[in-house]
Protein backbone atom coordinates (compact mmCIF):
# COMPACT_ATOMS: atom_id res chain seq x y z
CA UNK A 1 0.00 0.00 0.00
CA UNK A 2 1.60 3.25 -1.07
CA UNK A 3 0.11 6.64 -1.86
CA UNK A 4 0.74 7.39 -5.90
CA UNK A 5 3.30 9.77 -6.39
CA UNK A 6 4.95 11.85 -3.62
CA UNK A 7 2.20 13.29 -2.47
CA UNK A 8 0.70 12.32 0.65
CA UNK A 9 -3.68 10.74 -1.06
CA UNK A 10 -6.52 12.60 0.90
CA UNK A 11 -9.14 9.82 1.15
CA UNK A 12 -12.52 10.71 1.69
CA UNK A 13 -16.21 9.58 1.80
CA UNK A 14 -17.47 10.45 -1.57
CA UNK A 15 -20.85 10.10 -0.97
CA UNK A 16 -21.32 12.30 2.29
CA UNK A 17 -21.87 16.32 1.37
CA UNK A 18 -19.95 17.59 4.30
CA UNK A 19 -16.48 15.59 3.10
CA UNK A 20 -17.03 16.71 -0.36
CA UNK A 21 -16.98 20.01 0.88
CA UNK A 22 -13.78 19.64 3.36
CA UNK A 23 -11.87 18.37 0.48
CA UNK A 24 -12.77 21.19 -1.88
CA UNK A 25 -11.99 23.81 0.94
CA UNK A 26 -8.54 21.65 1.38
CA UNK A 27 -7.89 21.50 -2.39
CA UNK A 28 -8.31 25.09 -2.69
CA UNK A 29 -6.12 26.14 0.45
CA UNK A 30 -3.37 23.91 -1.04
CA UNK A 31 -2.16 26.03 -3.92
CA UNK A 32 1.16 24.14 -4.43
CA UNK A 33 -0.36 21.08 -4.88
CA UNK A 34 1.29 19.02 -2.23
CA UNK A 35 -1.62 16.91 -1.46
CA UNK A 36 -3.68 14.60 -3.73
CA UNK A 37 -7.04 13.75 -3.26
CA UNK A 38 -9.32 10.48 -4.04
CA UNK A 39 -12.61 9.17 -2.83
CA UNK A 40 -12.84 5.91 -0.20
CA UNK A 41 -15.19 4.60 -2.57
CA UNK A 42 -12.96 4.77 -5.74
CA UNK A 43 -10.88 2.49 -7.09
CA UNK A 44 -7.71 4.40 -5.67
CA UNK A 45 -9.42 4.41 -2.40
CA UNK A 46 -10.35 0.83 -2.44
CA UNK A 47 -6.34 0.16 -3.26
CA UNK A 48 -5.22 2.22 -0.65
CA UNK A 49 -7.48 0.67 1.59
CA UNK A 50 -8.69 -2.59 0.98
CA UNK A 51 -7.20 -4.51 3.81
CA UNK A 52 -9.86 -2.64 5.86
CA UNK A 53 -13.54 -3.93 6.25
CA UNK A 54 -15.81 -1.08 4.28
CA UNK A 55 -17.38 0.23 7.94
CA UNK A 56 -13.96 0.89 9.34
CA UNK A 57 -12.86 2.88 6.16
CA UNK A 58 -16.12 5.13 5.67
CA UNK A 59 -15.44 5.75 9.61
CA UNK A 60 -13.21 8.51 9.23
CA UNK A 61 -10.86 10.21 6.47
CA UNK A 62 -7.70 9.01 5.81
CA UNK A 63 -4.20 9.68 4.68
CA UNK A 64 -1.72 7.80 2.91
CA UNK A 65 1.84 8.85 2.84
CA UNK A 66 4.14 8.41 0.11
CA UNK A 67 5.90 5.62 1.68
CA UNK A 68 2.09 4.06 2.12
CA UNK A 69 2.17 4.63 6.20
CA UNK A 70 -1.68 5.59 6.77
CA UNK A 71 -3.26 7.88 9.42
CA UNK A 72 -6.93 8.25 9.93
CA UNK A 73 -8.89 11.02 11.77
CA UNK A 74 -7.29 13.11 14.28
CA UNK A 75 -4.22 11.74 13.91
CA UNK A 76 -3.98 12.45 9.45
CA UNK A 77 -4.94 16.41 10.19
CA UNK A 78 -1.43 17.46 11.26
CA UNK A 79 0.90 16.08 8.32
CA UNK A 80 -2.06 17.31 5.95
CA UNK A 81 -1.84 20.79 7.79
CA UNK A 82 2.27 20.99 7.49
CA UNK A 83 1.65 20.88 3.96
CA UNK A 84 -0.69 23.76 3.47
CA UNK A 85 0.40 27.60 3.27
CA UNK A 86 0.58 28.99 6.58
CA UNK A 87 -0.56 25.43 7.86
CA UNK A 88 2.40 25.14 10.56
CA UNK A 89 0.92 26.68 13.50
CA UNK A 90 -2.21 24.57 12.94
CA UNK A 91 -0.45 21.28 12.39
CA UNK A 92 1.91 22.17 15.59
CA UNK A 93 -1.45 22.48 17.55
CA UNK A 94 -3.33 19.34 16.59
CA UNK A 95 0.15 17.40 17.11
CA UNK A 96 0.27 18.77 20.42
CA UNK A 97 -2.28 16.72 22.18
CA UNK A 98 -3.78 13.99 19.55
CA UNK A 99 -6.43 12.44 21.91
CA UNK A 100 -8.00 16.18 21.96
CA UNK A 101 -7.37 16.61 18.21
CA UNK A 102 -9.16 13.18 17.56
CA UNK A 103 -12.09 13.84 19.57
CA UNK A 104 -12.33 16.79 18.04
CA UNK A 105 -12.23 15.37 14.74
CA UNK A 106 -14.59 12.14 15.85
CA UNK A 107 -17.18 14.57 17.11
CA UNK A 108 -17.65 16.68 13.83
CA UNK A 109 -17.68 13.34 12.10
CA UNK A 110 -20.91 11.84 14.05
CA UNK A 111 -22.43 15.35 13.10
CA UNK A 112 -20.87 15.22 9.53
CA UNK A 113 -24.81 14.57 7.79
CA UNK A 114 -26.24 16.98 9.62
CA UNK A 115 -23.27 19.42 9.09
CA UNK A 116 -23.25 18.96 5.01
CA UNK A 117 -27.11 19.45 5.22
CA UNK A 118 -26.30 22.76 7.30
CA UNK A 119 -23.74 24.01 4.61
CA UNK A 120 -26.30 22.76 1.66
CA UNK A 121 -23.57 20.35 0.72
CA UNK A 122 -26.38 16.84 0.42
CA UNK A 123 -28.95 19.58 -1.84
CA UNK A 124 -26.69 18.59 -4.72
CA UNK A 125 -28.90 18.00 -8.03
CA UNK A 126 -26.34 15.55 -8.91
CA UNK A 127 -23.87 14.14 -6.64
CA UNK A 128 -20.55 15.10 -8.04
CA UNK A 129 -19.13 11.86 -6.88
CA UNK A 130 -20.96 9.82 -8.67
CA UNK A 131 -20.88 12.38 -11.84
CA UNK A 132 -17.14 11.86 -12.16
CA UNK A 133 -17.41 8.26 -12.02
CA UNK A 134 -20.02 7.68 -14.65
CA UNK A 135 -18.16 10.11 -16.85
CA UNK A 136 -14.76 9.13 -16.81
CA UNK A 137 -14.82 5.81 -14.28
CA UNK A 138 -10.69 4.84 -14.96
CA UNK A 139 -9.90 8.67 -14.76
CA UNK A 140 -12.22 9.99 -11.56
CA UNK A 141 -10.84 7.56 -9.19
CA UNK A 142 -6.99 8.56 -9.70
CA UNK A 143 -5.90 11.13 -7.10
CA UNK A 144 -6.89 14.46 -8.36
CA UNK A 145 -6.31 17.80 -7.18
CA UNK A 146 -8.92 19.64 -9.82
CA UNK A 147 -11.97 21.14 -8.15
CA UNK A 148 -14.00 18.13 -9.93
CA UNK A 149 -15.58 17.24 -6.81
CA UNK A 150 -16.96 20.43 -5.73
CA UNK A 151 -20.50 20.33 -4.41
CA UNK A 152 -23.26 21.92 -6.82
CA UNK A 153 -25.06 24.49 -4.78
Amino acid sequence: MTADDDRPTILYDGDCGFCRWSAEKLRRWDRERRLAFATIQGETGRRLLGDMAPADRLASWHVVMPDGTRLSGGAALPPVLDRLPAGAPLALLASLSPPLTDAAYRAVARRRRAIGRALGADACAVDPSRAARDAAPAASDAPTHGSSGAPHA
